[in-house]
């Protein structure tokens, strides 16, 4: 059984938090290309998966002595009362898994929570020259020998791809995929990356009432006595 084709009860949390599929979060991690949380949420969901895969071969083990097969004696007994307690463990590993899983997600979660609903005074000073840097135009770029993603953008500022990961998984940036990542797939902000980059408006100053001139007709809005 591929290892790649064992679902968890996390994959969509995970895709969800991270903008892409889990196909390409172990890609990126084989490749070195993600940052320390990315890097550590792949590692622990792959040893999650490794434990799913565990309690999917004692679960259909356990079936199969079950199912009238083999005769039932002494023999069957032991082979049963040993898969049932290997199940078991089997099962107490994968919950510790998932929650390994769990505290590693809900630290990018919060990032991304903090990164899509902040203002720009909340962006720390690397992330507002990144997405000031894309607005100026940017495409996502991969190298043709090493495989390696990178950000290149039109003012020469470096970009980190974890850094445009997160942008891209808090719907600040889109990538126009219509291109081949080896020519450039351009980079633009969404209108959530173009809001938070917006200066804050000035408040209003409020104008004086316009003086009445001698003799003159009162206005519409003057109380008449």
């Amino acid at each position: 059984m591929s290892t790649k084709k064992v679902l968890t009860a996390l994959d969509h949390r995970i895709e969800a938090a991270v903008g892409h599929s889990i196909d390409q979060l172990w890609q990126h991690r084989d490749r070195d290309l993600l940052d320390e949380p990315h890097a550590r949420l792949a590692d622990v969901h792959r040893a999650l998966v490794q434990a799913e895969q565990a309690v999917t071969f004692y679960r259909v083990l356990l079936q199969r002595l079950a199912s009238g097969e083999f005769e039932v004696d002494q023999a069957l007994f032991t082979r049963i009362h040993r898969t049932v307690a290997t199940l078991e463990e089997a099962a107490v590993t994968r919950d510790e898994r998932e929650h390994q899983v769990t505290a590693a997600l809900e630290g990018i979660e919060a990032a991304t929570r903090t990164l899509g609903t902040g203002s720009v005074t909340e962006l720390s000073a690397p992330d507002q020259a990144a997405l000031l840097a894309i607005a100026q135009g940017a495409k996502l770029h991969e190298h043709l020998l090493t495989q390696r993603l990178s950000v290149v953008t039109a003012s020469g500022v470096r970009v980190a791809y974890s850094q445009f990961q997160r942008f891209e998984a808090a719907g600040l940036v889109v990538r126009d995929d219509s291109h081949p990542l080896h020519a450039g797939q351009p980079i633009t902000l969404t209108d959530a990356g173009r809001t938070l980059l917006a200066p804050p408006r000035a408040p209003g100053v409020p104008t004086a009432a316009p003086v009445q001139r001698a003799g003159a007709w009162p206005t519409s809005h003057t109380s008449r006595r």
